[in-house]
């Protein structure tokens, strides 16, 4: 394993993180909800949900964000060495897995951590765990990437 160290950018992930947790903590302020994105997806695919509009409006944010990034510089190479049809089933396990999980990395990890949740906590370790095993199975019991 080689660290590439020009590609490391110590304040930048600084100021995206800061940029993270503010933008929880005003939603958590102002409306009262967490910044987890698979309960805001999940709100939007309920029928009868009343708080529609904030919820199209972090969506939207977080689709606009990049566009305007990429107006105001240049976006990272983005290199994915994987095909359609397994990034579709990576999805599908992963969004139905944050339902069984009553939430994901954002909702647990970011949030729920800050308010010192003891699921949120089991829960990220949870992630984490799982993320180490594959890469490790992946890497070095399976010879891939």
């Amino acid at each position: 394993m080689s660290i590439d160290w020009n590609a490391l950018t110590p304040w930048s992930s600084l100021a995206g993180g800061a940029l993270i947790g503010l933008a929880a903590l005003l939603l958590l302020h102002t409306n009262g909800r967490i910044a987890g994105i698979s309960g805001i997806v999940g709100g939007l695919l309920r029928p009868a949900t009343q708080d529609r509009g904030w919820r199209i409006a972090f969506i939207l944010g977080m689709l606009i964000a990049p566009t305007v990034w990429a107006l105001a510089g240049n976006l990272p190479a983005m290199v994915i060495d994987a095909d359609l049809p397994l990034l579709i089933v990576a999805g599908l396990v992963v969004g139905i897995s944050t339902r069984y999980g009553a939430g994901c990395t954002s909702g647990h990890g970011v949030c729920g951590i800050s308010r010192l949740s003891p699921r949120s906590l089991a829960a990220t370790v949870a992630f984490m765990a799982s993320g180490f095993i594959t890469v490790f199975v992946v890497r070095h019991l399976l010879g891939g990437g």
